[in-house]
């Protein structure tokens, strides 16, 4: 005997297109029977699990009379697009589905036992490969479908988070809520600390960008982010003793970074901004490293007036940097490390491992060539705000002139 195919199975794909109202009837029951999360579920959820077991084997019931091989997929392929609309598991979606076939081939036994309306074995063998070939069918094409549908919804998603740290980032409201209602919809804690991360996006080297909004959550720490071509800017929220945490994750994933310091005020995000630019501009150009933007309320401020530092700079140290590249990086040097040990010539000589007398030699220099004492606070005051300047200015202008 050949082997047998749907066309063999006489009355019964027609006895079983009679049955349908109670085959799904009995599949939705099933269904609710051995999965919990649709007896939770809201009404209209339970009414659309009913419908698609009804257009699922409905659609397949049809095929089976007509010996059609399996390839009309709107019903499986709809179910798959709803749920992942409707936030239902995949795992639960699929056993939902093999539920409803499995109903299906209990109706199909029973109508072939000896004594039902089909009585005889061959029937049902002849229906069972393409049952389950169906079976396997359309739950590929419900994966498929649910899959494409969840890969939109997290597209959308991520535009609208976007979206909405542009509109925190450049200070401009959202047409549709507040900056508070923003960074609720963003997860941002009401009480936390921020932090605004500008990380460069731009090199070969930069993938550890992408990752770091999930290695944050995994830390637990809520942030919202949106790509361009050249940067990925953030905005971070921090509860106690998380800022480390943060900047240890920003660390770890290898990338070039400028972080702000912690503020408190949605307002202040676009000046927080452009102190991470400013911290992330200090970085040479393909060092990975994360710089954080001094707490200093000078360095902010001449941070947010970059055009005023650079002439700053320029009126104050304009003949220190018309000097050959040697000398001026040494006169600049030593001012530097000056500052940085708090005016003591002899912490600056152990530094830079060189005579105290040589220190204060370069000192006079710097006086003679500024007109600047550093006796005199407004000297020292304009002093310290150039070599602030040139610090924030372009990394590899800023390095030269700095050493």
């Amino acid at each position: 005997m050949g082997q047998m195919s749907v066309s063999d199975a006489g009355d019964l794909p027609h006895w079983v297109e009679s049955q349908l109202p109670s085959i799904v009837s009995e599949a939705y029951g099933n269904v609710l029977d051995q999965i919990p999360l649709f007896v939770r579920a809201e009404p209209l959820l339970q009414q659309d699990l009913h419908q698609s077991i009804d257009d699922t084997l409905r659609s397949a019931v049809a095929a089976m009379i007509h010996a059609h091989d399996i390839s009309e997929m709107t019903a499986p392929q709809e179910t798959g697009r709803r749920r992942a609309q409707q936030g239902v598991p995949l795992a639960e979606v699929l056993q939902a589905h093999r539920v409803s076939f499995g109903t299906l081939w209990d109706a199909l036994v029973r109508a072939t036992r000896p004594g039902g309306c089909c009585e005889g074995p061959e029937a049902l063998v002849a229906v069972a490969s393409w049952v389950w070939s169906a079976a396997d069918k359309y739950a590929m094409a419900l994966t498929d479908s649910y899959r494409a549908a969840s890969a939109e919804l997290l597209a959308a998603e991520g535009r609208r988070r976007s979206a909405l740290v542009e509109s925190l980032l450049a200070g401009r409201p959202s047409p549709d809520c507040s900056p508070w209602e923003v960074a609720t919809l963003l997860g941002l804690a009401p009480n936390a600390d921020l932090m605004v991360v500008a990380a460069d996006n731009s090199e070969p080297n930069a993938g550890g960008v992408i990752d770091v909004e999930q290695k944050l959550a995994d830390r637990g720490i809520v942030s919202g982010w949106r790509l361009s071509p050249t940067l990925q800017l953030g905005i971070v929220s921090l509860h106690t003793g998380q800022h480390e945490d943060a900047l240890t994750v920003l660390r770890d994933a290898g990338v070039r970074a400028g972080v702000s310091p912690p503020y408190g005020g949605l307002s202040d995000t676009p000046r927080a901004l452009q102190l991470a630019r400013s911290a992330l501009s200090a970085v040479r150009s393909g060092r990975p490293e994360v710089r954080e933007f001094s707490s200093s309320p000078l360095d902010a401020f001449l941070a947010c007036e970059p055009n005023e530092g650079r002439r700053l700079a320029e009126d104050v140290l304009g003949r220190v940097l018309e000097l050959n590249a040697a000398d001026r990086s040494t006169i600049l040097g030593t001012l530097t490390a000056y500052f940085d040990n708090q005016g003591s010539a002899e912490r600056t000589a152990e530094q830079l491992y060189c005579h105290v007398n040589t220190i204060r030699y370069r000192l006079r220099r710097v006086h003679e060539l500024t007109g600047r004492s550093l006796k005199d606070p407004l000297g020292v005051a304009e002093l310290v705000s150039a070599v602030l300047s040139l610090r924030m200015g372009e990394p590899n202008t800023a390095h030269c002139a700095l050493g």
